[in-house]
């Protein structure tokens, strides 16, 4: 978790860092060592808001109404699942738009610039536990720290053409700016209760 500090704070050294550190640029490694630990923790401190702090609701007369158990596990559940689906998925669709440009990237390269990019959005949503904090704001925090972060990142480890290297970046930010919108607008209609709405408290 301290590197999406450091990769948002210092990402110049960060990169050059990742750039070394060679064992990170296995896909198993890497999903075990960064991306799946931010994404339990974001998920976590979210779940345990929701269950113990509780949720704003009402228009008008707002109030904090703690979640029940079963309704904050299909949420995190969706949100966790569609957050690994994006991240496999994200690598792979990476991988397609860098050979629309005409460059060739391994799916471990393309992996770990998703990951890496998509660190903030997954530990900011921490900040989703906080009652108050309205769910969206959470998620533009996330998404524009992840495009900052691929900003830096697929220069580093893609090493596009420089004519191509814009191109890439903005198709790329955009795909996962509308993935993970998406996601979440789905995950919070199942916090809503719109879909997948259980029997019973």
């Amino acid at each position: 978790m301290i590197k999406v500090f450091l990769l948002i704070l210092d990402p110049t050294n960060t990169w050059e860092r990742i750039e070394l550190e060679k064992s990170l640029h296995r896909v198993v490694t890497l999903f075990f060592s960064f991306a799946l630990p931010v994404l339990a923790f974001g998920c976590a401190v979210e779940a345990w808001g929701l269950l113990y702090l509780g949720e704003m609701q009402g228009m008008v007369d707002d109030r904090v109404v703690r979640m029940p158990a079963g309704l904050v596990a299909r949420y995190i559940g969706v949100e966790a699942g569609l957050s690994l689906l994006i991240l496999f998925g994200g690598a792979k669709a990476l991988q397609l738009l860098g050979a629309s440009f005409h460059r060739r990237h391994t799916y471990t390269e393309c992996f770990a610039a998703v990951a890496f990019a998509l660190g903030p959005l997954f530990l900011f949503r921490a900040l989703d536990a906080l009652p108050a904090m309205n769910t969206w704001i959470c998620w533009a925090i996330g998404a524009i720290l992840a495009i900052s972060v691929l900003y830096r990142g697929i220069p580093r480890l893609l090493k596009p053409d420089p004519s191509n290297a814009l191109g890439l970046y903005l198709v790329s930010a955009l795909v996962l700016i509308f993935l993970t919108g998406l996601a979440h607008f789905l995950a919070v209609l199942v916090l809503e209760e719109k879909i997948l709405a259980g029997h019973g408290g």
